[in-house]
C-alpha cells in the first residue's frame, strides 16, 4: 500500500510539471522529449525525480533566453531489468526521446546501454554505478556518478595505513557487487594483502542464509572485510552480524560507498547494527549553492527521503543534458526507422536518431559547477579526486578524514601536502576512530577463532642433534613429550603474541625436511616448528618467519698441534738471524770495552790469551748480570748500560716466547678454505637430510668424495679416521649445529670458514599466512629479552666447560701460526747499542792519536795501543790499592775495638 500511495502522489505531480512543461514548451520554445526510467514509487525515486525537476526548473528560469525545452517522459522500471528495458524500447521506438535519464540499477543499465548504442540515444545514468558497464564500451552511456571502482584506491590506502594482511571480500551475487572484484584484487595485490576468500550474498537471500554465511566467516581468522552490497540488504545483514557476535571487539568493517552514501535514509535502529564501521563515501564539496538547495529541500512538503548525493548527481545530469541539448539545436530532431517495410519485431526494428551523434559531442563538452562539485564527463564518466572517509558512530557517519587522487589520505582536505611526508602513524592521518565493540584500540585483522580448529604443527621425529628437537613418548601417560631449543623458542615466541594461538603438535615419522616443509604447501599441516633452514627454493611453496639463530654453513676440520716438540725447541724463540746476530753483538760489545778499558784497567790487562778470554767473558757475563771485571772509563760504562738493557728486553722476551712453547698447544687446523678441500679432491662430510648436498655439488664436489653422517659422534668418529681409512677431510655443518659439536670436541676441531650463505633457521607457514608478520614480530621481542639467552644456555651448553662458544667467541685467524722472535722486534735496540758504540770508539781513537803523534806507522800505533798507559794504569792501580789499603785498616780497626 504505501508504494502504490507514493506512486500515485508522485505521477500526479509529474503530471502536473509535465503539463506545464508542455504549455511553456508550445508558447516559447521547442520542445524536444527526453526520458526518465526509474522505480517510481521507492523513496529514493522520488527523492531523484524531484531533483529532477527541481533542476529543469531552476535552468529554464535563469536561462529563460533558451530555445529548447526537455518534455520528460517517465517510466516505471517496477525494480525489474525486463521492465527497464521495456520502458527503455517503449521511449525510444514510440516516444522518439532524444535521451534517457536512468535507471536506477547496474543490472536494469546493461541491456539499456545496447538500445542507446544501437538507436544512437544518450543513456545518461545517476545511480549505476558498476565498473562491469564500462566493458560494453557504448559511447552513448555516460555515467553522471562514480565509478565504484574509483573508491578502491581509498580502501587501499586505509588497508595498508593499518597493515592488515588478510582482506576477506562481502559482496551481492549480481552485476553491481561482481563489478569491483577484479579492481578490488588489483588493490589488494598491489600492496601484497592476500583475499583468502568471499562471501556472496544473493540479492534475494532470506535471514537464515545470510547468518549462514556470517557463521562461517566467524570461523575463519580474517578480521578485516570489505562489504559493497546495496542498502536494503545492508540493513538486514549487519543486523544478523551483530546478533551472532561479528560486531565486537577485534572485528573490522569497511564500507563502500554504495551504503554510506545512502546512511540519512537509514533508520537508527538499522544504524545501531553498525556502530564502529568505517566507510568510503563520496565527497560533495561544500558551496553556496548546494546550502541554498539544501535549504529549499527542507521546506518540501512531499513524503520523499532526505536528500542523499544522488539526488545531487539526478540534478546535475538533468542540468548537463539541458545544456547540451540547447547546444546542440533542434535540427534533425528525427528518427530513421530501419527495415520499415518489413514484418519485424519492435527491437528488431529499433530506428535511429538522426539527433544523437550531434547530441553526443555536447554532451561530451558539457563542463559546469554542479550541487555535487565540478561536472564535466572524462571517457563518459565523471572522476573522482576525493572521497570522505567516515566511522559510523552515535547517529550517523563521522567524518574521520579523506582521501585525495594527489596526497592519500589526510585529516583534513585542505591540509597542506608538504607536511604529508612527516607522517609516521594512523593517528597523524585520521582522526580517532571508534571501532566495533566500542573500543579505541585498532583491531589486528588477524586472529585465531576460539571456536575454530587448532593449528596443526608439524614436528619431526629424529635421532641426529636432538638439541634442537627432541620427540619422546612419556612411558606413564603414553603421551607424546616434545622439547629441545626450536620447540622451547616457539612456545616463548607464542607467549609474546598479542592474542592466543592454539596449537598442537604433531609428531611426523617420515621425510626428509623439503618432504615436510611441502606438506605445508599441500595445506596438511598450518606450520612446522624443527631446526628448518630458510632457503631460496623453499621459500617457493611457504613463507618463513624471521631466522631466529645465526646465519651460514661452518667448514669444520681437525686441528694439529703445528710445534714439534724436540730437544732443540729451546732455539724455537728466536729466529736464525737473532741468534747469529746477538751473538755477534756479544763479541763486539767485549771487544768495544777491552779497547776502552785494557790501557787503563789492569783487570783487562795480562798476557794475549788471557785479554782475549777475557773479552769473551766479559760479554757472555753481562748476560746474567754477574761479570767479574770491573768497568773504569765513562764511554765503556756507557757502552755497558746500553748492553744491559738490551740484554734485559732480549732475554724476558725469550723466556716468555720459551714459555708459551713448552706449556701450551699450538693448534691449527688441518685444512684452511674450501678451495683447497677442491683441488686436493678430499673427502668431505655433510649433514643427513640437509640442502648442504646440493650446495657441495653445484661447488664441484663429486659424489664420490661426498659423505653423510647423522649425529654429531658419527661426524666426529668419520673425521678422525680421515680420508685414508674411509672417514673425511672436513665437516659442512650449519653454523647452529657447529655451536653444539665444536662444544662436545673443541680441542680437536675448528671450524674455519663459512662458505655458503644461508637465513639461519625460522618457523613454516603457508605462503601468504598472515602469522608471519606477528611470529616475526614475537621473534623481534623475544631476542631482545633475557628469554632468548636463557634458552640458549639450557639447550647449547657445553660438555667440555673449558671450550669457547665458537659463535660469541670466534677461533683467531687459521692461517697464523707461532711467531718467532726476529731482528724487526729490537733493531732499535741494537741500533742505539751500535751508536754508543761507535762514537765511544771514534772518540777513543781520536784522543790516542792526539796522544800519539810521534808515531808514523801502524806496527808502531799498534804497540803502542797495547802498551797500558802507565800514568792512568799507575793511578788507578794506586787509587784501587789505597782504597783497599784503607778497607783493611778500618776493618783492623773495628776487630781491636770489638775485642777491647
Amino acid at each position: 500500500m504505501k508504494r502504490e500511495s507514493n506512486l500515485v502522489i508522485s505521477l500526479l505531480f509529474f503530471v502536473i510539471v509535465f503539463l506545464m512543461q508542455v504549455g511553456e514548451a508550445q508558447d516559447r520554445a521547442t520542445a524536444v522529449n527526453v526520458g526518465i526510467v526509474n522505480d517510481v514509487g521507492m523513496a529514493y525515486s522520488n527523492m531523484t525525480l524531484l531533483c529532477i525537476n527541481m533542476s529543469l526548473s531552476d535552468f529554464y528560469s535563469s536561462h529563460p533566453e533558451t530555445h529548447t525545452r526537455l518534455i520528460t517522459t517517465i517510466v516505471d522500471s517496477e525494480n525489474d531489468v525486463v521492465v527497464a528495458a521495456a520502458a527503455a524500447l517503449d521511449l525510444i521506438t514510440k516516444k522518439e526521446v532524444k535521451a534517457i535519464l536512468g535507471p536506477w540499477t547496474s543490472m536494469q543499465a546493461q541491456f539499456m546501454i545496447e538500445m542507446g548504442q544501437k538507436s544512437h540515444v544518450p543513456i545518461i545514468t545517476y545511480s549505476a554505478t558498476s565498473p562491469s558497464l564500462a566493458s560494453i564500451r557504448s559511447q552513448y552511456f555516460f555515467r553522471a556518478t562514480y565509478d565504484d571502482s574509483s573508491q578502491m584506491h581509498a580502501i587501499k590506502a586505509i588497508i595498508k595505513l593499518f597493515g592488515w594482511r588478510e582482506v576477506a571480500p562481502v559482496y551481492v551475487d549480481d552485476t553491481f557487487g561482481e563489478g569491483i572484484m577484479p579492481r578490488l584484487t588489483d588493490a589488494l595485490q598491489d600492496i601484497n594483502v592476500r583475499i583468502p576468500y568471499r562471501t556472496v550474498i544473493s540479492p534475494n537471500a532470506t535471514d537464515d542464509e545470510i547468518s549462514v554465511e556470517l557463521l562461517r566467516m566467524m570461523t575463519r581468522p580474517t578480521r578485516v572485510f570489505v562489504v559493497h552490497i546495496i542498502e536494503l540488504l545492508a540493513s538486514r545483514f549487519f543486523a544478523k552480524a551483530k546478533e551472532i557476535g561479528l560486531m565486537k571487539q577485534g572485528y573490522v568493517w569497511i564500507l563502500t560507498n554504495a551504503i554510506t552514501d545512502v546512511l540519512s535514509i537509514m533508520n537508527d535502529t538499522e544504524i545501531e547494527t553498525m556502530q564502529g564501521v568505517l566507510g568510503v563515501k563520496t565527497y560533495v564539496p561544500r558551496s553556496k549553492e548546494l546550502e541554498i538547495f539544501r535549504s529549499r529541500w527542507t521546506k518540501l512538503r512531499f513524503p520523499i527521503s532526505d536528500l542523499n548525493v544522488y539526488g545531487l548527481w539526478a540534478y546535475d545530469a538533468t542540468t548537463a543534458l539541458a545544456l547540451a541539448i540547447e547546444e546542440a539545436g533542434t535540427s534533425n530532431l528525427s528518427f530513421v526507422k530501419t527495415d520499415a517495410m518489413r514484418n519485424v519485431s519492435e527491437l528488431q526494428g529499433l530506428g535511429v536518431s538522426q539527433y544523437g551523434p550531434n547530441l553526443l559531442q555536447t554532451l561530451s563538452r558539457v563542463q559546469f559547477k554542479g550541487l555535487a562539485g565540478e561536472f564535466q564527463f572524462i571517457n563518459g564518466e565523471l572522476q573522482p579526486s576525493v572521497f570522505e572517509i567516515i566511522n559510523v558512530n552515535g547517529q550517523g557517519g563521522r567524518t574521520i578524514g579523506f582521501w585525495m587522487k594527489e596526497h592519500g589520505l589526510l585529516k583534513n582536505v585542505d591540509h597542506n601536502p608538504a607536511t604529508t611526508t612527516t607522517f609516521s602513524s594512523w593517528q597523524d592521518r585520521l582522526r580517532p576512530i571508534i571501532w566495533p565493540g566500542d573500543t579505541t584500540s585498532t583491531p589486528k585483522g588477524w586472529e585465531i577463532p576460539t571456536n575454530g580448529k587448532r593449528l596443526q604443527i608439524g614436528v619431526p621425529v629424529k635421532n641426529s642433534f636432538q638439541q634442537f628437537v627432541k620427540v619422546t613418548r612419556d612411558p606413564i601417560t603414553n603421551s607424546t613429550i616434545f622439547s629441545g631449543f626450536c620447540i622451547d623458542y616457539f612456545e616463548a615466541v607464542i607467549q609474546a603474541m598479542p592474542y592466543d594461538v592454539s596449537y598442537d603438535f604433531i609428531p611426523l615419522q617420515d621425510g626428509d625436511y623439503d618432504t615436510l616443509v611441502y606438506q605445508v604447501y599441500l595445506g596438511k599441516y598450518d606450520a612446522v616448528v624443527a631446526d628448518t633452514t630458510i632457503s631460496a627454493n623453499r621459500s617457493m611453496y611457504v613463507d618463513f618467519s624471521l631466522p631466529y639463530t645465526p646465519s651460514g654453513v661452518g667448514l669444520v676440520v681437525p686441528v694439529k698441534d703445528s710445534v714439534k716438540r724436540s730437544s732443540t725447541i729451546f732455539l724455537m724463540p728466536l729466529t736464525l738471524e737473532l741468534w747469529l746476530i746477538s751473538l755477534l753483538s756479544f763479541f763486539i760489545i767485549g771487544l768495544v770495552v777491552w779497547v776502552l778499558e785494557h790501557r787503563v784497567n789492569p783487570d783487562f790487562d795480562g798476557p794475549g790469551k788471557y785479554q782475549i778470554s777475557t773479552i769473551f767473558w766479559f760479554a757472555f757475563s753481562i748476560m746474567v748480570f754477574a761479570p767479574r771485571e770491573r768497568v773504569l772509563s765513562f764511554w765503556a760504562r756507557l757502552v755497558v748500560i746500553i748492553w744491559y738493557f738490551l740484554v734485559l728486553v732480549l732475554t724476558q722476551s725469550y723466556t716468555a716466547s720459551l714459555a708459551s712453547l713448552l706449556t701450551s698447544q699450538q693448534l691449527h687446523p688441518t685444512v684452511t678454505n674450501i678451495n683447497s678441500l677442491l683441488a686436493k679432491g678430499e673427502s668431505v662430510g655433510y649433514q643427513r637430510s640437509s640442502f648442504i648436498l646440493g650446495r657441495l655439488r653445484d661447488s664441484g664436489f663429486s659424489d664420490a668424495s661426498l659423505v653423510s653422517y647423522g649425529s654429531a659422534e658419527h661426524c666426529d668418529e668419520l673425521l678422525r679416521k680421515g680420508p685414508a681409512e674411509g672417514g673425511i677431510s672436513a665437516a659442512f655443518m650449519e653454523v647452529p649445529y657447529v655451536r653444539i659439536f665444536l662444544g662436545q670436541f673443541c680441542n680437536k676441531y675448528k671450524m674455519v670458514q663459512t662458505p655458503f650463505k644461508v637465513d639461519g633457521l625460522g618457523f613454516v607457514f603457508p605462503i601468504g599466512s598472515p602469522l608471519v608478520a606477528d611470529i616475526s614480530r614475537a621473534i623481534l621481542k623475544v631476542e631482545e629479552s633475557n628469554k632468548a639467552t636463557q634458552i640458549e644456555n639450557a639447550w647449547f651448553k657445553t660438555i667440555d666447560e673449558s671450550c669457547p662458544d665458537p659463535l660469541t667467541n670466534p677461533d683467531p685467524n687459521p692461517s697464523e701460526s707461532f711467531r718467532q722472535l726476529g731482528i724487526d722486534s729490537f733493531w732499535v735496540l741494537f741500533l742505539a747499542a751500535a751508536i754508543v758504540c761507535a762514537v765511544a770508539l771514534g772518540k777513543f781513537v781520536y784522543h790516542f792519536l792526539k796522544e800519539n803523534p810521534d808515531q808514523r806507522n801502524l806496527q808502531g800505533l799498534w804497540e803502542k795501543f797495547l802498551q797500558p798507559d802507565q800514568n792512568s794504569y799507575i793511578n788507578k792501580v794506586t787509587k784501587c790499592q789505597c782504597s783497599s789499603d784503607q778497607g783493611i785498616t778500618e776493618n783492623n780497626q773495628e776487630e781491636a775495638n770489638n775485642g777491647s
